[in-house]
């Protein structure tokens, strides 16, 4: 994992997200997976951007979401590119569902758990925090457990 600086090239935000950082810079983030040392080495690189870094990146789904996760470090957008995608944030232990279609985008508030469920071939946009992103299995109840990426307090 490296980030790239001017990448003259397509890029494919489904495979290669860009961080966003200070001072309008936007950098692929070549070599990105899901695996926990590159998810490491991301936020190790990202570090010194504190709350202000945003990861960009397109999802494509169908089904319902696996997991919760919050943004404790800042707020996320989530854009509809097609399909039909349900947010569902847990708001003080009361679920709080947002329904959006193509060119529809909702924000999922920094600190607030929520969950994304695909219905039918589907494809978002997340501009989200860099750092801090913990996620959680999902269950018929509340998440309760803390696993994910450090937050900016816990990153090297």
């Amino acid at each position: 994992m490296r980030l790239v600086d001017h990448e003259r090239n397509a890029l494919d935000l489904r495979t290669t997200p860009v961080h966003l950082g200070p001072g309008s810079r936007a950098k692929p983030v070549e070599g990105f997976t899901w695996d926990p040392e590159v998810l490491q080495a991301y936020s190790a690189a990202v570090a010194a951007d504190g709350a202000e870094g945003r990861m960009v990146m397109i999802f494509d789904g169908d089904g319902l979401g696996d997991h919760w996760e919050s943004h404790p470090a800042g707020d996320e957008l989530v854009v509809c590119l097609s399909g039909s995608v349900t947010v569902t944030r847990d708001v003080d232990g009361v679920p709080d569902r947002v329904l959006l279609g193509p060119g529809e985008a909702t924000i999922n508030p920094a600190g607030v758990w929520h969950v994304v469920d695909m219905e039918g071939p589907t494809s978002i946009l997340a501009i989200t925090a860099a750092l801090g992103t913990d996620h959680r299995p999902r269950t018929d109840t509340r998440p309760t457990e803390r696993v994910g990426t450090p937050s900016p307090e816990e990153a090297p």
